[in-house]
């Protein structure tokens, strides 16, 4: 194991709704457990269907003092960020202050100069096909031998703690990368330089910053009474510890829950919880939050490179998958240092998972340097097809 836990505490409540054909609460309960007991400190998850909702959570928000986690907890939600940004901008489009096929340079001359800035498209930006590359690397660069990961070093996470930085200054580093493709060429390659672009966007068309619009027209907008930007390096209101494996180079698990999450802002800095996840995307999907004709935009894939490698497929903020025997699923994943969530929402919008964990990178290399697989993922899988599948136990 990653990390020695005590045995499984779960909290599982079903509420109140119409007969629907969730699976049985006992297996979610006996899933969830399974992640704990496979190494995970403390995860916890809503699942909803048709008007029925579960909710529970195993395992410790504090490996040291034992303290319970609950289903309620905020959680960093990392790249999930990304939707709610994608559906900020689609709100612009919506209301004739940008297009989505014009260059970013019409609008951000001075930051996208040049051929670029001509050539790369607010679309472009949002789907992670503008080849503008990820500025991670120069922001860490303890990180830049990644996927080398013997050569990695956990340090430029402790030295960035409490380091504040500019969004302009994080551009400049992604932007002066050599580029990892051509504008519009496929695959893409997954970028946070492009949703900070797409902040500075915001903030040029509508005069506000982009943190306070997205709160207001989209926070607002969904009902989300837990979920917001952070104003300094500490969650508020009841949230888990987070704890750093950083594919074994830091054991035990180091703790950053207090961290300045200026690193990654638009693209990935909010805050929230599992209901409130649910509710966005459903009402996403419903269109709710932006119209349906941008809802088919915000759907329109193309295949994208994540960080980890694997090709995903990719819309405008938002990530398919597809699950056989389940359906395809809208949503997003998102990982910061020490927390890991995904939310997926099935397409007719009526069933839908949000999970959280407070261990990140628990995958410890062999000796060329590639994570292996460990009981954590496999217990994951299990839990997410118990969640999404009605006849989970069929399931390969």
């Amino acid at each position: 194991m990653v990390t020695a836990v005590p045995a499984p505490k779960t909290t599982g409540i079903v509420l109140a709704g119409r007969t629907s054909s969730l699976t049985d609460p006992a297996e979610l309960k006996s899933a969830l457990d399974g992640v704990h007991q496979a190494g995970m400190p403390g995860v916890f998850a809503e699942v909803r269907d048709a008007g029925q909702v579960w909710r529970g959570a195993s395992g410790v928000a504090d490996v040291k003092t034992g303290r319970l986690i609950r289903p309620d907890m905020r959680q960093r939600v990392g790249s999930i960020t990304k939707t709610f940004t994608a559906a900020a901008i689609l709100q612009q489009v919506e209301k004739g202050r940008i297009q989505l096929d014009a260059p970013i340079g019409r609008y951000l001359p001075r930051l996208v100069p040049g051929e670029r800035g001509k050539e790369i498209t607010v679309r472009m930006l949002l789907n992670h096909t503008s080849g503008i590359a990820e500025y991670l690397f120069t922001a860490f660069p303890s990180l830049e031998k990644y996927p080398s990961l013997p050569d990695m070093s956990p340090k430029s996470l402790d030295d960035n703690r409490f380091r504040h930085f500019g969004r302009s200054e994080l551009i400049k580093m992604g932007l002066t990368a050599p580029a990892v493709g051509k504008p519009g060429g496929s695959p893409g390659v997954y970028s946070n330089t492009n949703y900070l672009i797409l902040g500075e966007l915001l903030e040029r068309v509508t005069g506000n910053t982009a943190e306070e619009y997205i709160t207001r027209n989209v926070i607002k907008r969904a009902g989300l009474k837990h979920t917001e930007f952070p104003t300094g390096p500490r969650i508020k209101g009841p949230h888990p510890r987070m704890y750093e494996a950083f594919y074994g180079l830091i054991d035990p698990p180091r703790d950053y829950s207090v961290y300045d999450m200026s690193w990654v802002r638009t693209g990935a800095a909010l805050v929230s919880t599992m209901e409130d996840l649910n509710r966005f995307y459903g009402r996403l999907l419903a269109g709710k939050i932006v119209k349906r004709s941008s809802l088919t935009q915000m759907q329109r894939t193309v295949p994208v490179y994540a960080q980890s490698g694997e090709k995903i497929d990719y819309g405008l903020g938002l990530l398919e998958v597809k699950i056989p025997g389940c359906g395809t699923f809208w949503g997003h994943d998102g990982t910061v240092w020490g927390a890991a969530t995904m939310s997926l929402t099935r397409a007719d919008g009526k069933r839908q998972m949000s999970v959280a964990m407070n261990l990140v990178r628990w995958n410890k290399p062999d000796s060329s340097g590639k994570p292996q697989p460990h009981p954590i993922d496999d217990a994951l899988s299990t839990f997410k097809q118990r969640a999404l599948c009605d006849n989970a136990g069929s399931q390969d």
